[in-house]
């Protein structure tokens, strides 16, 4: 089995901020495992849609401009095997999106959507009521 047989393409999306005021260290918010360009901008365009509405007036035109014209570049940079960032700044914190071509690994024994067996072994146990 070759190597291209066994992996996948797709695009990993990661949302960090950071604020070097404060001096605190980049924290990731989330990330998601995009199959195609168009989720990939999807999920970046749905998340700084989310908190447009509460960023100040300058990253909130940079935002308006990436979802209306932006975009449109950084799909195309996906489309042909590139990576893309959208950073901005709301006082004195940098909200950076990227995403990038990747290959995927699949686990080997999962099938679609059902988890692997092990998964079950550390579900989340019932909280007791306290007295």
């Amino acid at each position: 089995m070759s190597p291209a047989t066994l992996t996948r393409h797709g695009y990993w999306c990661e949302c960090w901020t950071q604020s070097p005021a404060t001096g605190t260290a980049p924290a990731l918010l989330g990330s998601f495992d995009a199959t195609t360009p168009r989720q990939a901008i999807h999920w970046v365009r749905t998340s700084l849609l989310t908190i447009a509405p509460a960023l100040d007036d300058e990253p909130y035109r940079q935002a308006r401009y990436w979802v209306t014209d932006g975009q449109t570049h950084s799909a195309q940079a996906l489309h042909h095997g590139r990576s893309f960032s959208l950073t901005l700044t709301q006082h004195s914190t940098r909200i950076a999106w990227t995403a990038r071509p990747v290959s995927y690994l699949p686990l080997l024994h999962r099938q679609g959507r059902q988890l692997p067996t092990c998964a079950y072994e550390f579900a989340p146990r019932p909280r007791t009521s306290r007295a």
